[in-house]
């Protein structure tokens, strides 16, 4: 019963993603200069103290489930693991409180130059590292207001309705098309209760969904 359960969670978190994707297809080429204040999506930045979420990954053609915690450390850094519900370690990575990546622990199906930098950038993306309002582009389609991140050759978008009162998607963007579309719905208390990421150039998806403690 409980892999029929952890398979409906992938499936509808997988689906959620594709339903915030067709309602938001890719316009970055006629987005227009927008008016909104960027400083409005810190509140969707993930409170992660100690959060643990039951978790599902497809990667390559390998299905992954069981439990990712995110914990905040005493030095401020986050560390992100990922293991089975038998306490098997798939990874284990840390940001430091500047940023700084540092992988602990892969196992060796995962320890894959491609697979760690999107789990990364992945990463990057949910904790809004690097995100300065002050610094957004902020653009609009004309229903969602979209604020922007330069990162490196591509753009990391966080789209928002006008008034900034819910978080539509996230996207990474290359310059016509999305690398990755991801969704962070049912805020409480500053947690996500859903994370669903699809990216869009390999076959490579995770789902979570938060696990009250």
């Amino acid at each position: 019963m409980r892999f029929l359960r952890s398979n409906k969670l992938f499936v509808c978190v997988l689906t959620c993603i594709v339903l915030a994707a067709a309602g938001c297809s890719p316009v970055y080429k006629n987005l227009q200069k927008g008016t909104g204040n960027a400083d409005c999506i810190d509140q969707f930045r993930p409170a992660f103290t100690s959060t643990l979420y039951n978790t599902h990954v497809n990667v390559v053609g390998k299905h992954l489930s069981g439990l990712l915690l995110f914990k905040r450390m005493p030095d401020s850094s986050m560390r992100i693991v990922f293991s089975s519900e038998m306490g098997a370690k798939f990874f284990d990575f840390e940001f430091n409180a500047d940023g700084a990546f540092k992988v602990h622990q892969v196992m060796s199906q995962l320890n894959k130059k491609a697979v760690i930098k999107t789990l990364r950038n992945d990463f990057e993306l949910i904790l809004m590292l690097g995100v300065r309002p002050g610094e957004a582009v902020v653009k609009t389609d004309g229903l969602y207001n979209w604020y922007g991140f330069p990162k490196k050759n591509d753009t990391y978008y966080y789209v928002t309705t006008r008034n900034c009162d819910s978080l539509v998607k996230i996207e990474h963007a290359m310059k016509r098309k999305p690398k990755v579309q991801m969704i962070m719905s049912g805020y409480k208390d500053g947690v996500p209760d859903t994370i669903g990421i699809s990216h869009r150039n390999f076959n490579f998806d995770i789902g979570l969904k938060f696990i009250p403690r």
